[in-house]
């Protein structure tokens, strides 16, 4: 029989590159279930932590919101039920990341042209201050 492996909070945060305080606050939100505590009151993480927490952190790499984490985490329970939700909830993320994408191309056309505009004079007659500044 396998005994099972705990981890403290210092060796969970180190195992999944994620902060100490972040991991408190996957806790309070509920996105992370509490742990069992130790005879000295110390958290002591499983290794259903280490894969929560993992994928926790995969999903957050990968730009989900977390009410979107929250809602993926609640579907992966039930291996059983169809992903068609999962699908629905990928499918919208990626749309956010295209429109930030195109959100992210027009910002770079506007300041190559900002930018082409500068002719290297002093900055009483710079474009790039210029277009920056409020509008009198």
């Amino acid at each position: 029989m396998a005994t099972e492996k705990f981890l403290n909070i210092g060796a969970l945060a180190k195992a999944t590159g994620t902060k100490v305080e972040t991991i408190r606050w996957y806790e309070r939100v509920r996105l992370l279930p509490a742990p069992a505590r130790s005879a000295g009151n110390y958290r002591t993480y499983d290794e259903a932590h280490l894969g929560r927490l993992s994928f926790i952190r995969r999903a957050r790499d990968l730009g989900f919101s977390l009410e979107q984490i929250r809602a993926l985490l609640d579907l992966a329970e039930d291996r059983e039920r169809s992903c068609e939700a999962v699908d629905v909830i990928a499918r919208e993320h990626l749309g956010e990341v295209d429109r930030k994408i195109a959100d992210l191309q027009a910002l770079r056309l506007e300041l190559d042209s900002v930018i082409g505009q500068c002719h290297h004079g002093n900055v009483a007659e710079c474009r790039i201050i210029e277009a920056l500044a409020p509008p009198k």
